[in-house]
C-alpha cells in the first residue's frame, strides 16, 4: 500500500499568503523538558477552510463532520488548465467521489506567487451541483487573488469545504482514500490540517 503525506511543512518559512499570520516558534526549556511556543493563524500552511470563514453563522471546525475529511477522494491533473480552473477541465470528472483534490503547477512552489491557479465562479457552480463536499487545491487559495469571495461563499455554502495549500507534487492523478483532520478547534473559521493519501483496496 502507498501512502502520500500531502501536508507542507509548517515552519517559519512557510508559503504564506498576503496578510495571513507568519508562523512562529519559540523553544522553551525549563531544563528538564522543553516545549513549543507557537504563533500560527487559522489558515497557515495546508489548512481547511470551514463554512464560517466567509459564511456570518456558517459551521466552524469543530461542527464539521469527520466523515467529510475523510473517505474516498480523487486527484484530477489540472496542470495545464493556466491560471483558472473553469468547467471545462471537471467535466465528466466529478462522477463517484465526493472529494475532489486538484493538483496543478504549484504544488512544485515554495514561495507565493499571485498567479496561482484558481476556481472559476462557474467550476464552483459545478463542484456544488456535483454534490461534492470536499474541494482541495495545493494553491494558496481556491479563489484567485485580488478576489471578491465568491467563488468560497459559493463553495462554503453550497456545502462543499476547502482544503488549500496541499503537496500534490508527488501523487498521479487518480482514486485514493484521504484522511484531513484539523485540529478540533472550538468556533474556529479554518485550522491547519494533516492531510494523507492511500491507494484504495481493490
Amino acid at each position: 500500500m502507498t501512502v502520500y503525506d500531502i501536508t507542507r511543512d509548517l515552519s517559519e518559512d512557510a508559503v504564506l499568503y498576503p496578510g495571513d499570520v507568519r508562523p512562529r516558534f519559540r523553544e522553551i526549556d525549563n531544563g528538564k523538558y522543553r516545549v513549543t511556543e507557537m504563533t500560527l493563524g487559522s489558515h497557515t500552511g495546508t489548512h481547511i477552510d470551514a463554512p464560517s470563514h466567509y459564511i456570518e453563522g456558517g459551521r466552524t471546525v469543530d461542527e464539521i463532520p469527520p466523515g467529510v475529511l475523510a473517505g474516498p477522494a480523487r486527484v484530477l491533473d489540472c496542470s495545464d488548465a493556466g491560471a483558472i480552473i473553469g468547467p471545462g477541465s471537471l467535466a465528466g470528472r466529478l462522477d463517484g467521489t465526493r472529494t475532489i483534490l486538484l493538483k496543478t503547477w504549484f504544488s512544485e512552489r515554495r514561495e507565493f506567487d499571485s498567479g496561482y491557479p484558481a476556481l472559476s465562479l462557474e467550476a464552483a457552480d459545478l463542484i456544488v451541483d456535483a454534490g461534492i463536499t470536499c474541494l482541495g487545491t495545493d494553491a494558496p487559495s481556491i479563489e484567485e487573488y485580488n478576489c471578491d469571495g465568491s467563488v468560497h461563499r459559493r463553495l462554503l455554502g453550497g456545502g462543499t469545504v476547502i482544503l488549500e495549500l496541499l503537496d500534490l507534487s508527488a501523487v498521479p492523478e487518480g482514486d485514493y482514500v484521504m484522511v484531513a483532520l484539523p485540529m478540533r478547534l472550538r468556533g474556529a473559521d479554518g485550522s491547519p490540517v494533516r492531510a494523507i493519501l492511500r491507494d484504495r483496496e481493490e
